[in-house]
Protein backbone atom coordinates (compact mmCIF):
# COMPACT_ATOMS: atom_id res chain seq x y z
CA UNK A 1 0.00 0.00 0.00
CA UNK A 2 0.94 3.82 -0.07
CA UNK A 3 0.01 7.17 0.75
CA UNK A 4 -0.60 9.19 -2.21
CA UNK A 5 -1.45 12.40 -0.54
CA UNK A 6 -1.41 13.89 3.01
CA UNK A 7 -3.16 17.21 4.17
CA UNK A 8 -2.90 17.99 7.64
CA UNK A 9 -4.92 20.69 9.03
CA UNK A 10 -4.37 22.58 12.52
CA UNK A 11 -2.99 19.27 13.88
CA UNK A 12 -0.56 19.96 16.33
CA UNK A 13 2.39 22.59 14.80
CA UNK A 14 0.84 21.81 11.29
CA UNK A 15 -1.51 24.87 10.35
CA UNK A 16 -1.87 23.49 6.49
CA UNK A 17 0.54 20.57 5.67
CA UNK A 18 -0.12 18.94 2.16
CA UNK A 19 2.63 16.49 0.71
CA UNK A 20 2.94 13.96 -1.71
CA UNK A 21 4.60 11.18 -0.52
CA UNK A 22 7.09 9.55 -2.59
CA UNK A 23 6.32 5.95 -3.90
CA UNK A 24 9.54 4.67 -2.30
CA UNK A 25 11.17 6.97 0.27
CA UNK A 26 10.42 10.38 1.51
CA UNK A 27 13.16 12.09 3.56
CA UNK A 28 11.33 14.53 5.95
CA UNK A 29 14.13 16.91 7.48
CA UNK A 30 14.42 19.74 9.99
CA UNK A 31 15.27 21.16 13.40
CA UNK A 32 14.05 19.10 16.27
CA UNK A 33 10.68 20.96 17.50
CA UNK A 34 9.81 21.19 14.48
CA UNK A 35 6.82 18.77 13.43
CA UNK A 36 8.71 15.60 11.72
CA UNK A 37 7.50 13.36 14.30
CA UNK A 38 4.22 15.03 14.47
CA UNK A 39 4.38 14.25 10.39
CA UNK A 40 4.58 10.69 11.40
CA UNK A 41 2.43 10.93 14.02
CA UNK A 42 -0.59 12.05 11.90
CA UNK A 43 0.21 8.78 9.11
CA UNK A 44 0.39 6.24 11.38
CA UNK A 45 -3.27 7.63 13.43
CA UNK A 46 -5.04 6.80 10.11
CA UNK A 47 -4.53 2.89 11.12
CA UNK A 48 -7.11 3.73 13.76
CA UNK A 49 -4.53 2.49 16.26
CA UNK A 50 -3.77 5.46 19.82
CA UNK A 51 -1.01 7.86 19.37
CA UNK A 52 2.36 5.58 19.25
CA UNK A 53 4.04 9.09 21.78
CA UNK A 54 1.02 8.35 23.99
CA UNK A 55 -0.53 11.39 23.44
CA UNK A 56 -4.39 12.48 24.64
CA UNK A 57 -6.49 13.35 21.68
CA UNK A 58 -6.64 17.03 22.93
CA UNK A 59 -2.83 16.68 23.05
CA UNK A 60 -3.30 16.81 19.15
CA UNK A 61 -5.27 19.88 18.42
CA UNK A 62 -3.16 22.91 17.41
CA UNK A 63 -3.76 26.65 18.44
CA UNK A 64 -5.41 27.66 15.33
CA UNK A 65 -9.01 28.13 14.51
CA UNK A 66 -12.89 27.09 15.90
CA UNK A 67 -13.94 24.96 16.54
CA UNK A 68 -10.82 23.15 18.45
CA UNK A 69 -10.23 20.22 15.97
CA UNK A 70 -7.72 18.97 14.09
CA UNK A 71 -8.01 16.84 11.06
CA UNK A 72 -5.65 14.71 9.05
CA UNK A 73 -6.79 13.31 5.17
CA UNK A 74 -5.13 11.00 2.81
CA UNK A 75 -5.57 9.32 -0.23
CA UNK A 76 -4.67 5.70 0.02
CA UNK A 77 -3.74 3.32 -2.52
CA UNK A 78 -3.89 -0.49 -1.43
CA UNK A 79 -4.12 -3.37 -4.17
CA UNK A 80 -4.52 -0.67 -6.98
CA UNK A 81 -7.44 0.65 -5.47
CA UNK A 82 -7.50 4.08 -4.20
CA UNK A 83 -9.48 5.38 -0.92
CA UNK A 84 -10.13 8.60 0.64
CA UNK A 85 -9.15 8.01 4.49
CA UNK A 86 -10.21 11.53 7.18
CA UNK A 87 -9.76 11.66 10.52
CA UNK A 88 -10.86 14.48 12.90
CA UNK A 89 -9.98 15.05 16.29
CA UNK A 90 -12.39 17.67 18.41
CA UNK A 91 -12.15 19.10 22.06
CA UNK A 92 -14.52 16.91 23.92
CA UNK A 93 -15.90 14.67 21.07
CA UNK A 94 -15.00 10.98 20.16
CA UNK A 95 -12.81 10.96 17.25
CA UNK A 96 -14.69 10.33 13.84
CA UNK A 97 -13.17 9.05 10.67
CA UNK A 98 -14.11 8.30 7.39
CA UNK A 99 -13.73 6.20 4.51
CA UNK A 100 -14.49 7.60 0.95
CA UNK A 101 -17.18 9.38 2.94
CA UNK A 102 -18.65 6.73 4.85
CA UNK A 103 -18.49 6.76 8.43
CA UNK A 104 -16.41 4.29 10.23
CA UNK A 105 -18.04 2.62 13.42
CA UNK A 106 -15.27 1.94 15.13
CA UNK A 107 -11.62 3.99 14.50
CA UNK A 108 -9.64 0.01 14.37
CA UNK A 109 -11.46 -0.69 11.49
CA UNK A 110 -9.53 1.77 9.69
CA UNK A 111 -6.78 -1.26 9.74
CA UNK A 112 -8.83 -2.34 6.91
CA UNK A 113 -8.01 0.19 4.97
CA UNK A 114 -4.54 1.64 6.00
CA UNK A 115 -1.75 0.03 7.19
CA UNK A 116 1.88 1.45 8.82
CA UNK A 117 4.71 -0.59 10.84
CA UNK A 118 6.38 2.37 13.16
CA UNK A 119 10.25 2.57 14.20
CA UNK A 120 11.29 4.61 17.24
CA UNK A 121 13.56 5.09 19.54
CA UNK A 122 11.30 4.34 22.24
CA UNK A 123 11.00 1.05 20.83
CA UNK A 124 14.21 -0.01 23.13
CA UNK A 125 10.81 -0.47 25.97
CA UNK A 126 9.94 -2.98 23.51
CA UNK A 127 12.91 -5.47 25.24
CA UNK A 128 13.51 -3.06 28.44
CA UNK A 129 9.96 -2.00 29.35
CA UNK A 130 6.90 -3.29 30.91
CA UNK A 131 4.60 -6.30 28.82
CA UNK A 132 2.18 -3.54 28.18
CA UNK A 133 4.81 -2.94 25.39
CA UNK A 134 4.81 -6.38 24.15
CA UNK A 135 1.28 -6.72 24.36
CA UNK A 136 0.70 -3.76 22.66
CA UNK A 137 3.10 -5.42 19.80
CA UNK A 138 0.81 -8.68 19.45
CA UNK A 139 -2.31 -6.17 19.10
CA UNK A 140 -0.89 -4.18 16.52
CA UNK A 141 -0.53 -7.46 14.63
CA UNK A 142 -3.95 -9.08 15.50
CA UNK A 143 -5.70 -5.90 14.56
CA UNK A 144 -5.31 -7.11 11.11
CA UNK A 145 -7.71 -9.71 12.01
CA UNK A 146 -11.53 -8.45 11.95
CA UNK A 147 -12.54 -10.75 14.77
CA UNK A 148 -9.58 -9.80 16.58
CA UNK A 149 -10.27 -6.15 16.91
CA UNK A 150 -13.68 -7.13 18.07
CA UNK A 151 -12.76 -9.48 20.38
CA UNK A 152 -10.10 -7.19 21.85
CA UNK A 153 -12.70 -4.71 22.09
CA UNK A 154 -15.15 -7.01 24.09
CA UNK A 155 -12.51 -7.73 26.20
CA UNK A 156 -12.21 -4.11 27.75
CA UNK A 157 -15.43 -3.56 28.18
CA UNK A 158 -15.93 -6.74 30.42
CA UNK A 159 -12.77 -5.90 31.85
CA UNK A 160 -13.93 -2.64 32.61
CA UNK A 161 -17.05 -3.98 34.26
CA UNK A 162 -15.78 -6.68 35.85
CA UNK A 163 -13.52 -4.50 37.75
CA UNK A 164 -16.13 -2.05 38.70
CA UNK A 165 -17.96 -4.53 40.20
CA UNK A 166 -14.86 -5.82 41.93
CA UNK A 167 -13.91 -2.51 43.40
CA UNK A 168 -17.69 -1.53 44.62
CA UNK A 169 -17.98 -5.23 46.21
CA UNK A 170 -15.73 -4.31 49.00
CA UNK A 171 -14.40 -7.89 49.47
CA UNK A 172 -18.14 -9.26 49.86
CA UNK A 173 -20.79 -10.16 47.73
CA UNK A 174 -24.32 -10.45 47.40
CA UNK A 175 -26.11 -13.19 45.78
CA UNK A 176 -27.19 -10.69 43.00
CA UNK A 177 -23.36 -9.20 42.60
CA UNK A 178 -22.43 -13.35 42.40
CA UNK A 179 -25.01 -13.84 39.50
CA UNK A 180 -23.53 -10.97 37.78
CA UNK A 181 -19.75 -11.33 38.30
CA UNK A 182 -20.35 -15.48 37.05
CA UNK A 183 -21.45 -14.00 33.64
CA UNK A 184 -18.90 -11.62 33.41
CA UNK A 185 -16.66 -14.37 34.25
CA UNK A 186 -18.07 -16.73 31.44
CA UNK A 187 -17.97 -14.07 28.75
CA UNK A 188 -14.08 -12.84 29.89
CA UNK A 189 -13.22 -16.45 29.62
CA UNK A 190 -14.52 -16.91 26.28
CA UNK A 191 -12.50 -13.59 24.74
CA UNK A 192 -9.15 -14.61 26.94
CA UNK A 193 -9.34 -17.57 25.00
CA UNK A 194 -9.65 -17.27 21.68
CA UNK A 195 -7.08 -14.09 22.36
CA UNK A 196 -4.80 -16.27 24.03
CA UNK A 197 -4.77 -18.55 20.79
CA UNK A 198 -4.59 -16.00 18.70
CA UNK A 199 -1.82 -13.93 20.62
CA UNK A 200 0.44 -17.61 21.02
CA UNK A 201 -0.02 -18.53 16.95
CA UNK A 202 1.31 -14.55 15.92
CA UNK A 203 4.34 -15.39 18.32
CA UNK A 204 4.76 -18.50 16.68
CA UNK A 205 5.06 -16.87 13.80
CA UNK A 206 7.25 -13.57 14.73
CA UNK A 207 9.73 -16.30 16.39
CA UNK A 208 11.82 -17.34 13.15
CA UNK A 209 11.76 -13.84 11.38
CA UNK A 210 12.39 -11.95 14.93
CA UNK A 211 15.57 -14.77 14.61
CA UNK A 212 16.52 -14.21 11.00
CA UNK A 213 16.41 -10.58 11.02
CA UNK A 214 18.34 -10.07 14.61
CA UNK A 215 21.20 -11.92 12.86
CA UNK A 216 21.09 -9.62 10.34
CA UNK A 217 21.12 -6.22 12.38
CA UNK A 218 23.34 -7.61 15.19
CA UNK A 219 25.64 -8.59 12.10
CA UNK A 220 26.52 -12.20 14.23
CA UNK A 221 24.15 -15.32 14.79
CA UNK A 222 22.48 -15.74 18.02
CA UNK A 223 19.80 -17.29 19.32
CA UNK A 224 17.11 -15.34 19.88
CA UNK A 225 13.66 -16.93 21.85
CA UNK A 226 10.14 -15.33 22.35
CA UNK A 227 7.98 -17.30 24.81
CA UNK A 228 4.26 -16.13 25.19
CA UNK A 229 3.49 -16.36 28.72
CA UNK A 230 -0.37 -16.73 29.46
CA UNK A 231 -0.52 -18.89 32.88
CA UNK A 232 -4.26 -19.21 32.69
CA UNK A 233 -4.65 -20.57 28.84
CA UNK A 234 -6.50 -23.20 28.38
CA UNK A 235 -8.17 -23.22 31.71
CA UNK A 236 -9.37 -19.50 31.68
CA UNK A 237 -13.12 -19.80 33.44
CA UNK A 238 -10.60 -22.21 36.24
CA UNK A 239 -8.28 -19.27 36.50
CA UNK A 240 -10.80 -16.78 36.76
CA UNK A 241 -12.79 -19.06 39.41
CA UNK A 242 -9.64 -19.74 41.36
CA UNK A 243 -8.39 -15.92 41.75
CA UNK A 244 -11.37 -14.89 42.49
CA UNK A 245 -11.24 -14.23 46.44
CA UNK A 246 -7.75 -12.67 45.74
CA UNK A 247 -9.57 -10.12 43.13
CA UNK A 248 -12.19 -9.15 45.34
CA UNK A 249 -9.29 -8.51 47.90
CA UNK A 250 -7.53 -6.26 45.33
CA UNK A 251 -10.44 -4.95 43.51
CA UNK A 252 -9.24 -5.86 40.11
CA UNK A 253 -8.94 -8.25 38.25
CA UNK A 254 -5.49 -10.42 38.64
CA UNK A 255 -5.82 -12.99 35.29
CA UNK A 256 -6.10 -12.96 31.75
CA UNK A 257 -4.85 -11.38 28.80
CA UNK A 258 -4.01 -7.98 30.11
CA UNK A 259 -1.53 -9.62 32.59
CA UNK A 260 0.17 -11.60 29.52
CA UNK A 261 3.52 -11.28 28.69
CA UNK A 262 6.39 -12.10 25.67
CA UNK A 263 9.69 -13.50 27.82
CA UNK A 264 12.07 -12.06 25.01
CA UNK A 265 16.09 -13.93 25.22
CA UNK A 266 18.95 -14.07 23.70
CA UNK A 267 21.68 -16.95 23.66
CA UNK A 268 19.23 -18.08 26.74
CA UNK A 269 19.51 -15.26 28.69
CA UNK A 270 16.77 -12.92 29.93
CA UNK A 271 16.89 -10.02 26.93
CA UNK A 272 15.89 -7.24 29.50
CA UNK A 273 18.73 -7.47 31.67
CA UNK A 274 21.59 -9.16 30.20
CA UNK A 275 22.04 -7.79 27.01
CA UNK A 276 23.61 -4.98 26.05
CA UNK A 277 21.78 -1.73 24.86
CA UNK A 278 22.95 -2.07 21.50
CA UNK A 279 21.94 -6.04 21.28
CA UNK A 280 18.93 -4.69 22.67
CA UNK A 281 18.06 -2.33 20.03
CA UNK A 282 18.54 -5.34 17.51
CA UNK A 283 16.22 -7.52 18.94
CA UNK A 284 13.79 -4.46 19.03
CA UNK A 285 13.96 -3.31 15.49
CA UNK A 286 13.91 -7.32 14.70
CA UNK A 287 10.29 -7.36 16.18
CA UNK A 288 9.19 -4.28 14.11
CA UNK A 289 10.68 -5.81 10.88
CA UNK A 290 9.15 -9.16 11.67
CA UNK A 291 5.83 -7.14 12.31
CA UNK A 292 5.95 -5.47 9.06
CA UNK A 293 6.90 -9.00 6.96
CA UNK A 294 3.85 -10.99 9.43
CA UNK A 295 1.53 -8.08 7.99
CA UNK A 296 3.03 -8.12 4.69
CA UNK A 297 1.88 -11.63 4.95
CA UNK A 298 -1.38 -10.98 6.16
CA UNK A 299 -2.40 -8.15 3.45
CA UNK A 300 -0.66 -9.62 0.38
CA UNK A 301 0.55 -6.34 0.31
CA UNK A 302 3.36 -4.10 2.02
CA UNK A 303 2.37 -1.76 5.19
CA UNK A 304 4.12 1.78 4.89
CA UNK A 305 7.33 1.89 6.97
CA UNK A 306 7.64 4.97 9.33
CA UNK A 307 11.07 5.67 10.43
CA UNK A 308 11.52 8.43 13.29
CA UNK A 309 15.28 9.68 13.79
CA UNK A 310 16.14 5.51 14.12
CA UNK A 311 19.93 6.29 12.44
CA UNK A 312 20.48 8.47 15.32
CA UNK A 313 20.47 5.84 18.00
CA UNK A 314 22.06 3.45 15.64
CA UNK A 315 26.28 2.61 15.21
CA UNK A 316 27.68 2.28 11.63
CA UNK A 317 26.88 -1.15 11.73
CA UNK A 318 23.81 -1.28 12.85
CA UNK A 319 22.35 1.61 10.92
CA UNK A 320 23.95 -0.01 7.55
CA UNK A 321 22.53 -3.78 8.52
CA UNK A 322 18.98 -1.93 9.13
CA UNK A 323 19.27 -0.41 6.16
CA UNK A 324 20.01 -3.59 4.09
CA UNK A 325 16.85 -5.24 6.14
CA UNK A 326 14.21 -2.65 5.33
CA UNK A 327 11.23 -4.11 2.95
CA UNK A 328 10.69 -2.59 -0.77
CA UNK A 329 7.81 -0.40 0.23
CA UNK A 330 6.68 3.28 0.70
CA UNK A 331 8.76 4.50 3.37
CA UNK A 332 8.45 7.66 5.20
CA UNK A 333 12.29 8.71 7.60
CA UNK A 334 13.19 11.68 9.48
CA UNK A 335 16.18 12.89 10.42
CA UNK A 336 17.01 16.53 12.06
CA UNK A 337 20.80 16.61 10.34
CA UNK A 338 19.24 16.14 6.90
CA UNK A 339 21.81 13.55 6.31
CA UNK A 340 21.71 9.45 6.42
CA UNK A 341 24.37 6.51 6.68
CA UNK A 342 25.86 5.78 3.51
CA UNK A 343 23.62 2.85 3.06
CA UNK A 344 20.61 5.13 3.50
CA UNK A 345 21.76 8.00 1.43
CA UNK A 346 22.68 5.54 -1.07
CA UNK A 347 18.84 4.12 -1.55
CA UNK A 348 17.75 7.99 -0.79
CA UNK A 349 18.87 9.20 -4.34
CA UNK A 350 15.93 8.53 -5.87
CA UNK A 351 13.65 9.87 -3.13
CA UNK A 352 12.01 12.90 -2.26
CA UNK A 353 13.16 15.18 0.57
CA UNK A 354 10.97 17.69 2.33
CA UNK A 355 12.33 20.28 4.78
CA UNK A 356 9.94 21.16 7.58
CA UNK A 357 10.45 24.79 9.51
CA UNK A 358 7.72 25.53 12.40
CA UNK A 359 4.93 23.02 11.11
CA UNK A 360 5.27 24.05 7.55
CA UNK A 361 6.79 22.79 4.00
CA UNK A 362 9.78 24.71 2.94
CA UNK A 363 9.75 25.18 -0.91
Amino acid sequence: MRINRLALRNFRNHAATDIAPDPALTLVTGPNGHGKTNLLEAIDLLCGRRSFRGAQPADLIGPAGRPAAATVRAEVERHGRVAEVALRVAAGEPTRATVNGNAVKRLADLADTVATVVFTPADLALVQGSPSNRRDLLDELGAADREYRRRRVDLDRILRQRNNLLKHSRRRLDDEAACTLDVWDAQFADCAEYLGAARAELVGRLRPAVGEYYDRVAGAAAGTTLEYRAPWRGSAAAALAAARADDLRRGVSTVGPHRDDVALGVDAMPAATHCSQGEQRSLALALRLAQHRLLSETFDDPPVVLLDDVFSELDHDRARNLVGCLPDCQTVVTSATGTLPAAAAERMRAGTRIELRHGAVQS
